[in-house]
């Protein structure tokens, strides 16, 4: 080719049509298959699918805006994601009651589906384990009926007296209620909340049939059994000084009843109901004396406490339930012989 016609060419681009390289590739046909392709991976940007004959500036800015919108969505799926995955774990439980309100879907139990009682054993009649170590008697019947009310069974832990009048059990969350032959006292309601009574009681005095002691006055300078942390121990400690006799504390009521049976005390003061049922069981034992305290017995619950404040609503609606309906006479006959007075 002569130098004339490579001028020619040059002079043909400055009108306007810039010369296309050798090896620049030719874009395929619009809207051919090709050309999607190549448009959808961004090697074709000059080209407008839709509009052929869109302009470049245009298309690019189309390309970028439409990479961008991809992006922002990309981000922010992914901090949905992270958000989800940091959120703050909640574990489902039961939810505590407003205080009194007894409603027994409400109330939150130490254990899920069961009712955890402590108790002091042994305390025959009212709680003790029978010849298959199953713990039995009064208060559990009467607890068992608290259980069904709130649709789970009972559950029953021995501990320590002391720890439950003293409300310690409740707060260690130990035990859901405490029952025992608990007599309710001032004192005792510093640190526990008591039901309605359900027992009434007095002290009585044991001996052996053939002491001949009928009164606190005959042992003077003998020695009195007690239970620690009972109003038996309180009512042996007020009237100390004015009989002149010793006081011995035992851990539990068998070990101060049997106290009797074996000499190391002269005589034994406790609950009726468990030394009337003592000498039933010990008929070289009998009882010579009662002392009308006055006393009543209540179920406990943790004090100043909603959750707690629910379930003993529930516990004073089956006290009262169960001697509307004739079941806590029942269950009275079962382990006293007789009907309440």
């Amino acid at each position: 080719m002569s130098d004339g016609g490579r001028h020619s060419k040059r002079k043909v681009g400055q009108l306007g049509t810039r010369a296309r390289p050798v090896n620049e590739p030719t874009a395929p046909p619009p809207g051919s298959p090709e050309s999607t392709r190549l448009i959808a991976s961004g090697q074709v940007p000059c080209q407008n699918a839709r509009n052929p004959t869109q302009p470049r500036e245009s298309v690019l800015i189309t390309a970028r805006l439409k990479r961008f919108r991809q992006y922002v969505v990309a981000v922010a799926a992914l901090s949905t994601i992270v958000l989800a995955a940091c959120a703050p774990t909640q574990t489902p439980s039961s939810s505590s009651s407003p205080a009194g309100s007894g409603s027994p879907g409400e109330i939150s139990l130490v254990t899920p589906g069961k009712l955890t009682v402590c108790t002091h054993l042994s305390y025959k009649p009212f709680q003790f384990k029978d010849s298959s170590n199953k713990v039995v008697g009064f208060d559990v019947d009467m607890m068992d009926l608290v259980a069904k009310k709130l649709g789970v069974t009972q559950e029953i832990f021995d501990i320590d007296f002391a720890s439950m009048t003293s409300g310690a059990v409740f707060a260690a969350r130990k035990c859901d209620a405490g029952a025992g032959a608990v007599t309710i006292t001032d004192k005792r309601k510093e640190a526990v909340a008591f039901s309605d009574p359900y027992f009434k009681a007095t002290q009585a005095l044991l001996v052996k049939k053939d002491s001949g002691i009928t009164e606190l006055s005959q042992l003077r300078g003998k020695k009195l059994g007690v239970q620690t942390d009972t109003t038996g121990q309180i009512y042996a400690e007020d009237n100390k000084a004015a009989n002149g006799y010793d006081i011995v504390v035992f851990d539990d009521m068998p070990t101060t009843l049997t106290g009797v049976l074996a000499g190391r005390v002269a005589a034994a003061i406790n609950d009726n109901g468990v030394v009337y049922d003592f000498a039933k069981e010990n008929p070289t034992t009998s009882v010579t004396k009662e002392f009308n305290t006055g006393e009543q017995y209540g179920f406990m619950v943790q004090k100043d406490n909603a959750n707690a404040a629910a379930l003993l609503a529930v516990i004073n609606d089956v006290l009262k339930t169960s001697k509307a309906d004739g079941s806590y006479d029942t269950i009275y006959k079962k382990w006293f012989g007789v009907q309440p007075a």
